[in-house]
């Protein structure tokens, strides 16, 4: 597993795109996240003080952009090897496929979480910056971003959590798949449509039960501070349906990977 795990480091790292990818996962990230909390003030509200803005989600929103980055990173960590050919090196090297999948997963996923951390720091830093000139201060009931608040701290550590989830799901998605457009185009539609399919449902029941199950509406539950009792799903729940089709795609992978030819 260890000359796996040195195996597939390297071809990441030596992939230039990979690179720009991890940068765009933290610039889109922050600067989408800092542009959206700039836009929004106290004035915009009945008084400062009745506001009820979330704003840990508001300065976390940039993940809706980042996240594309990790899905390009993610599928392309097996698609270009597919497109290239060195698969069949590389099982050559590792006959165990179980065991190449894993190793792809493990360095895919850490590089988007240690990416990840890095664009929610960033992200809380600007909105810390942002936001008293907003209105948003101690004194109309919005007290500094800070991880050592329960609720930011869960927010912040679930954003970096989904984000490694999303990898987990164009990962799997792409070994499945096998073609980058394909993969891409799976992924995205489940992380981008699916809300909207959700939104424009009339009954409000299904519209409920879709949103519950739609990965990106329930994964991004985890960024909620406040206002709990209107989502649809709750924070750990919602991230645990993302997981589910995180897991689901990755087995698929798995045995498509196990019964077809290289």
């Amino acid at each position: 597993m260890r000359q796996a795990l040195a195996a597939e480091w390297t071809k990441l790292r030596t992939v230039s795109s990979a690179a720009w990818l991890v940068a765009a996962v933290v610039g889109c990230t922050v600067l989408l996240g800092s542009a959206m909390t700039a836009s929004v003030d106290t004035s915009q509200c009945p008084s400062p003080a009745s506001c009820q803005e979330d704003t840990v989600r508001l300065v976390l929103a940039g993940v809706w952009v980042g996240q594309v980055a990790v899905v390009v990173l993610a599928v392309l960590a097996v698609t270009n090897e597919y497109d290239t050919g060195m698969i069949q090196t590389t099982l050559a090297a590792t006959p165990r496929r179980g065991t190449v999948l894993l190793a792809k997963a493990a360095v895919v996923t850490a590089t988007v979480l240690a990416s990840g951390t890095t664009a929610v720091i960033g992200s809380l830093a600007a909105g810390r910056a942002i936001l008293p000139g907003n209105g948003f201060t101690e004194a109309n009931g919005y007290p500094p971003l800070s991880v050592t608040d329960e609720p930011t701290l869960r927010a912040a550590g679930g954003t970096v959590l989904y984000l490694g989830l999303v990898a987990l799901l164009g990962l799997g998605l792409g070994t499945a798949v096998r073609d980058t457009a394909g993969a891409l185009l799976g992924v995205l539609t489940l992380l981008y449509v699916a809300p909207v399919v959700a939104a424009l449902v009339g009954d409000p029941a299904w519209q409920a039960r879709l949103q519950k199950v739609a990965p990106m509406t329930a994964g991004l539950a985890i960024q909620a501070t406040r206002g709990l009792e209107r989502l649809p799903i709750g924070p750990w729940a919602g991230l645990g349906v993302l997981a589910a089709w995180a897991g689901t795609a990755m087995l698929l992978g798995a045995v498509v990977l196990q019964v077809r030819d290289a």
